[in-house]
């Protein structure tokens, strides 16, 4: 319990942590922001870590001069695209192992979402993805079990990483430092998350909707 009330208040307040990394390890920031987005989108058991909002703040602390903006930029898309490159081999390797109690480590549920996504969107699911948490996880991974040819998956990992990695930091660089954002950052983070998921919320609400009804017509029909 004591470990999750951390991580919450570690999301809440990035801006005190993220300050704090930089005072403490300098230059080595960039090494740890690479990591841990290389670690969100590369693994399907890590899609807890932050995604968006860590973009958003190291864009905000890039625009005080603490990063530089074009060395962290170039330095996350290319840890975006290895990470999804990475966890769409893992899942090309693995396959439906994933199901079986042998390797048991991922939800179903998990996987049955973004194989819906994945479904309703085609390959735009690997760009579109990148923009709603744990959904950005398992696409690639889910990419791979379908052995989506690679060629076609990477073409879309490159747009979306860049696109997704420039966005949210350009909109901390110019954004994050106005006096209302600044003095209200935990509130504009729990905002972030709250949007990104929207698109995931909604379709979980579609499918409960249409579970519902389905039932009801057979219920009718008995």
């Amino acid at each position: 319990m004591n470990l999750i009330l951390k991580f919450v208040d570690f999301f809440i307040h990035l801006d005190v942590y993220l300050s704090e990394i930089i005072s403490t390890y300098g230059v080595w920031t960039y090494a740890i922001l690479f990591f841990v987005i290389f670690m969100e989108t590369g693994f399907v058991v890590t899609p807890f870590l932050p995604g968006d909002s860590l973009l958003f703040a190291a864009g905000a602390f890039a625009a005080l001069g603490s990063l530089n903006i074009f060395m962290l930029v170039g330095l996350l898309i290319v840890a975006a695209i290895l990470g999804d490159t990475l966890n769409y081999w893992i899942g090309h390797k693995i396959g439906d192992k994933v199901y079986t109690s042998e390797l048991k480590l991922i939800k179903k549920e998990f996987i049955d979402r973004t194989q819906q996504f994945y479904e309703k969107h085609g390959g735009k699911t690997i760009f579109l993805a990148r923009f709603v948490p744990i959904i950005r996880t398992f696409a690639p991974f889910v990419a791979g079990i379908g052995k989506m040819p690679y060629g076609y998956f990477i073409s879309y990992n490159i747009l979306g990483g860049i696109v997704w990695v420039t966005l949210f930091t350009s909109v901390g660089y110019f954004f994050g430092n106005i006096p209302f954002i600044k003095h209200n950052f935990s509130l504009v983070i729990i905002a972030i998350i709250f949007i990104s998921l929207v698109p995931m919320l909604i379709e979980a609400l579609k499918n409960y909707l249409k579970k519902r009804n389905n039932f009801k017509v057979k219920s009718e029909i008995n």
